[in-house]
Order: C-alpha cells, then structure tokens, then sequence
C-alpha cells in the first residue's frame, strides 16, 4: 500500500511539472498562474501545494532538471572537447523535442533578467564545460594559451545566444545546425591545426540523447 501510494505520488509530481513547464513554454514565469499549471497539469490545488509550496519552487525545480542532460558524463572516463561539442548538440536537442527542458532554459533567461539575477545554473554549466576542457587541454586537444574557463564562459553565451535566435528565426527548427556552425568556426581557433580531424562539430552519433524519464 505504501508503494503503492508512493508511485501514485510520483506520477502526480511528474504531471505537476510538466503541466507547470508546458504553462511556462507558452506565458513565462510572470504569464504563469498556479491555475494555468493546474489546468494543464490535470490536478487540484491542493495536490499542487502538497508537492511545491509555490510557483517558485516549480520554477526552480525546472530550471535544474536541464542539468539531467549532462549526467551521462559522469560514465565517461575520459571527457574532453568533443564531450563538449556532444553535449551542446544534446542540449540542442532536449530544446526541441522536451517541453521540460524548453520551460527550464526559458526560465533561466528570464531569471537572469530579474532585477537580483542568479547566476548559479549559467556558472554550472561553465563549470562542467571546464572539467572537460581542462583535460582536453592537458592531452593537447587545445592551444596551450587558451584560458579554459574564459573560453567555456564563451562557450555557454554563445550557446545561450545561438538558442534565442533559432527560437526567434526558426522556432528552433536550425538549432542543431547552428551549433554546428558555431563549432566549424571555432574549433579551428582553439584546437592545434594536426589535432582538428579528430572532432566533428556535427556531433557524434553517441550524443543522441536518451528517452526522456519523465
């Protein structure tokens, strides 16, 4: 009985937050009321207040799940630029097919609008592209000049930057292909002219991500 009620508890959870990221998809955090996210949800209040205490809490909870993305990389033994090059382009695709990660980066950019904005999930995300490309580096694969944390703030801008106007132009049906783009631009600059042939900006067939658990 107790499992029993422990799963249902959990579906309800999962409905909540993808009824609250399909709301915040569509409106935005300030577009967005608790009604909207029971309506979409499919719930009541009061199961909404039993698991999140505010829209707040939703919103937090949204904008770190797009952190799931890279938690393959914890299985990879050895991570480096192509690592990097392989999560962008599994971002990529999480901002197109998964409502969840759509609401979760949108809500980070309108947080960073805010007027006490938090920096946290941008610095995690250049922190993680740092701990690939400090050993890149290390192995060769990059210049020896390069700053590796100047150029993974570099990197998530740009991302963040090439995600918005794919949205805007496209609905981001050129994203991949824009990162892409970014790659075939960059990686000339950053890695040694000997190394280059060992990475593909289109990503490898590996950075296909999984099925969403959710």
């Amino acid at each position: 009985m107790a499992r029993a009620r422990q799963e249902r508890a959990e579906i309800t959870r999962q409905a909540i937050l993808t009824g609250a990221a399909t709301a915040f998809d569509v409106s935005g955090f300030e577009g967005t009321s608790l009604s909207d996210v029971v309506k979409h949800a499919g719930v009541t209040k009061g199961a909404l207040y039993f698991h999140f205490p505010s829209k707040e809490a939703l919103a937090r909870t949204l904008m770190d799940e797009q952190f799931q993305v890279a938690e393959h990389l914890a299985a990879i033994e050895v991570p480096g630029l192509q690592t990097v090059i392989d999560l962008t382009h599994r971002m990529a695709d999480g901002l197109r097919s998964d409502v969840r990660i759509r609401a979760g980066i949108r809500l980070v950019i309108e947080f960073g609008s805010f007027t006490h904005p938090d920096p946290t999930p941008y610095d995690t995300w250049i922190d993680t592209c740092r701990s690939c490309l400090a050993p890149a580096q290390e192995r060769g694969d990059i210049h020896p000049s390069l700053d590796v944390r100047a150029l993974s703030t570099l990197l998530v801008g740009a991302f963040t930057g090439i995600q918005v106007t794919s949205y805007v132009r496209t609905r981001r049906e050129d994203l991949h292909q824009r990162v892409t783009d970014l790659w075939t631009f960059l990686l000339p600059t950053i890695v040694p002219a000997q190394r280059i042939d060992r990475f593909l900006p289109t990503g490898t067939p590996a950075a296909a991500p999984p099925e969403p658990t959710h």
